[in-house]
């Protein structure tokens, strides 16, 4: 990573309150589905690989861009750059997905990609993401894996 940071000056989003546990959720002998909002809280605190910051910070993530069909065993994700040209959205792609990869069932076949328009080189970048091969092999590198490992690091909020 260089020293010179692309969005010095990033805009900061107040972050989302806590999710309050039901007792059917905290009961773990009730099937309870996994929702929009369990998998946002799976990924909201990522952090940014620039920024002391998380991706709900940023705005990167919304649970509003996290669609959830658990009978179905699909999770689709957008994340929005927060500048166009980021050249940090493989590697924020490729974290999330990794997060999720790591906490969700195998079922589950999971779709991250950028949200439309919002990036100069969304097509590219959502194709890798989209490549299993490709993503199989930035995992095996182990420079790329520790970055990824620094972006998924729990940080005091």
């Amino acid at each position: 990573m260089s020293s010179r940071l692309e969005n010095a000056n990033p805009v900061i989003f107040q972050r989302s309150g806590e999710r309050l546990l039901t007792g059917s959720e905290a009961d773990e002998d009730v099937h309870d589905p996994i929702d929009d909002r369990e998998i946002f809280d799976l990924i909201r605190s990522i952090n940014d690989p620039e920024h002391p910051l998380s991706l709900e910070e940023l705005n990167v993530v919304e649970q509003v861009r996290v669609k959830v069909d658990d009978a179905g065993s699909t999770v689709g994700i957008e994340f929005t750059p927060t500048i166009p040209h980021c050249s940090m959205a493989t590697l924020i792609g490729l974290s999330i997905k990794v997060k999720l990869l790591r906490s969700l069932p195998d079922r589950f076949k999971i779709d991250v990609h950028i949200t439309p328009g919002t990036h100069a080189s969304e097509d590219a970048v959502n194709k890798q993401l989209a490549d299993k091969e490709r993503v199989a092999a930035a995992l095996e590198n182990s420079s790329l894996l520790e970055v990824v490992n620094q972006c998924l690091s729990t940080r005091n909020m």
